[in-house]
């Protein structure tokens, strides 16, 4: 089933215009204008093999970054569960981001969301970005810790899809 969010994430930074018409029936009209914009600022989405703790690689001339897809019917996703399965992976995507000087964002598709954009987006801690990523990573809101230092992502803490596209293609 997460193939199904990836190809749909991968259609929508690609703006895809049959996808984008299909996502966005339930949304308000600012954020179906927001989806729309980036039909003119389109991405080369590549789909990642395997599980190397990232789905999806995005890029354009100006921004480029890798995504990792989550879903759920739950509004929080605890990393700790699945034996830690989660957090390991987390932890070695934003090794190989600080290393490599990428951003990485996680996504978060709540299925069943009511209305709306039912994406949500954070990122992870990553020193020394520079430039675009910087800023862009400033805008996104960071994965919460629990107590003992799993991550947790709280959909309702995330910054919407559609934001997130407006921003970068205005």
């Amino acid at each position: 089933m997460s193939s199904h969010y990836e190809r749909e994430l991968k259609g929508i930074f690609e703006g895809d215009q049959v996808l984008l018409e299909k996502i966005t029936k339930r949304c308000t009209p600012q954020e179906k204008d927001n989806f729309y914009a980036v039909i003119k600022k389109r991405f080369i989405v590549v789909r990642a093999a395997g599980s190397l703790g990232v789905d999806l690689v995005a890029l354009r001339g100006d921004v480029s970054f890798l995504v990792e897809i989550k879903s759920s019917v739950q509004d929080t996703l605890h990393f700790s569960s699945v034996g830690g399965k989660l957090q390991q992976q987390a932890l070695a995507m934003q090794q190989d981001c600080v290393t490599t000087k990428t951003l990485p964002i996680y996504a978060f598709r709540l299925k069943n969301a009511p209305t709306g954009d039912s994406w949500r987006l954070f990122t992870m801690q990553v020193p020394g970005l520079e430039g675009r990523l910087q800023v862009l990573s400033k805008r996104l809101p960071l994965l919460q810790q629990s107590k003992q230092g799993s991550y947790i992502m709280r959909w309702h803490e995330g910054l919407p899809l559609s934001d997130f596209i407006a921003y970068l293609c205005k």
